[in-house]
């Protein structure tokens, strides 16, 4: 399986394990790390694309993580909010695709997957 349909895989696993939990608040322990899942999502969103991937495939793994989750107003902008900082902080940086920028796309595979991996086995049925 390749990295990018092993970290989808992950995250369905993660959406999947968090979502038969009833909606919990800001509190709950899992908190930090689903939202720098989003971050991440909106990182690999920008990146992705501006080394030519076409499409949503990031965003749309986003809406599937707010869709698990089900999240309340408040909870559900700051999900959002996560995801738009992690697409916004490369956009200052990168305005074309560099070594750098695909360094960047494998840490933040890699920071990922370990994310969701460690949700969906900590807290995940």
């Amino acid at each position: 399986m390749n990295r990018p349909s092993l970290l989808l895989a992950i995250c369905l696993a993660v959406s999947t394990a968090v979502s038969t939990r009833p909606a919990l608040s800001a509190e709950s322990p899992f908190e930090p790390g689903l939202m720098r899942l989003a971050e991440v999502l909106g990182s690999l969103h920008f990146l992705r694309n501006l080394c030519g991937e076409k499409g949503d495939q990031w965003r749309v793994e986003m809406q599937k993580l707010l869709d698990s989750e089900n999240p309340d107003a408040e909870r559900r902008a700051r999900f959002i909010a996560s995801f738009n900082r992690g697409y916004r902080s490369f956009g200052g940086t990168y305005t074309q695709c560099t070594p750098s920028a695909t360094e960047a796309i494998s840490r933040y595979m890699k920071e990922g997957e370990t994310l969701s991996r460690d949700i969906a086995s900590r807290y995940g049925n």
